[in-house]
């Protein structure tokens, strides 16, 4: 059973630099796609990163391509989100999710089948 945790959110200012972590402490990690969402007070969910079940096949949301870098290591159960050039707007709260169904990931959350239960990034201007 796919048990999912983040880690490494927290305050930085404008221009820092974070990595979140993810941990699936109960399936089989290297066998399912997995992704990052987030969402800020009064918004819908936001796409921003997945990665294949192999890690060769990682994409982005638009506005997180040229400053976020997803990466996932199968032999610990984790994947990463390196987030640099941090701005006012990635204020959030940031989920991890695996899909069990679609191998390369996806950008829509209906193609996740488990949840983390997010961490907080808060960046200040």
């Amino acid at each position: 059973q796919v048990q999912l945790v983040e880690s490494g959110g927290g305050l930085v200012q404008a221009g820092d630099s974070l990595r979140l972590s993810c941990l699936d402490s109960g399936g089989t990690f290297s066998t399912y796609a997995m992704g990052w969402f987030r969402q800020a007070p009064g918004k819908e969910r936001e796409f921003v990163a997945a990665i294949s079940w192999n890690g060769i096949r990682p994409y982005y949301g638009d506005s997180m391509k040229d400053r976020f870098t997803i990466s996932r290591d199968n032999a610990k159960n984790t994947m990463y989100l390196q987030m640099d050039s941090l701005k006012a707007e990635d204020t959030a709260v940031y989920f991890c999710a695996a899909s069990l169904r679609v191998k390369y990931g996806a950008s829509w959350s209906g193609a996740y089948d488990s949840w983390g239960p997010g961490t907080q990034v808060t960046v200040s201007s």
